[in-house]
């Protein structure tokens, strides 16, 4: 069996291949971007495609999107941390082979191949319990943010600091506070100290 792996975290990508080949499993192709990914699966057309959701280029669902559309033989599993029901729910739509939280990669990505392999779909029973439900739906503010931007919207309102948040996505420290800046100015909230945190904690103080 052929697998792809795309992920743009250096550190994921690797390890998700070095995992899988411990397994017994070809990793044909790995690449760091949607696009890249694309077209390895045109060209090599791997049996599975393991995909992050958040990537430069395309997404890992719109990776899934076309895949589908043009009926490629290739089935998908998405590694991602995203809970969001929307985001799961159009990948069920998608009719994905497998979505897994990377939190839970380790022990839950081996069971997801079997499963795939015997013709099945494989969900990760974690993600089942850790569903959340998109938060002010109706914010046409909030629907502009991108799905790394809502990501880091949901650990703000867990209280994690700039350098956790950084350190849980593989991203830098100077790219998180980007990323609070464009998402500050896309909510059109005041600049004042600590507005992202009070805008988020109300929004999803259930997290």
């Amino acid at each position: 069996m052929k697998i792809l792996v795309a992920d743009d975290h250096p550190f994921t990508l690797i390890g998700t291949k070095t995992f899988v080949e411990s397994l017994g499993y070809q990793v044909q192709d790995t690449c760091s971007n949607g696009i890249a990914a694309l077209n390895l699966i045109r060209i090599h057309q791997p049996d599975i495609a393991i995909l992050d959701i958040n990537m430069p280029g395309l997404t890992g669902l719109e990776v899934l999107a076309i895949i589908v559309k043009d009926k490629l033989r290739s089935k998908v599993i998405l590694l991602t941390m995203h809970k969001e029901l929307s985001i799961f729910k159009k990948a069920d739509e998608l009719g994905v082979a497998g979505y897994i939280l990377k939190e839970h990669a380790q022990i839950e990505l081996e069971k997801c191949l079997i499963e795939i392999q015997a013709g099945k779909q494989f969900i990760s029973p974690e993600l089942r319990k850790e569903l959340v439900q998109d938060i002010n739906i109706n914010n046409t503010d909030y629907q502009q943010l991108t799905l790394a931007e809502k990501k880091i919207i949901e650990l703000i309102a867990q209280q994690k600091t700039s350098k956790q948040i950084a350190d849980l996505l593989f991203i830098s420290e100077k790219t998180v506070e980007g990323h609070r800046s464009n998402i500050i100015q896309k909510l059109n909230l005041p600049k004042e100290k600590n507005v992202l945190l009070i805008w988020a904690m109300k929004r999803f103080g259930n997290l």
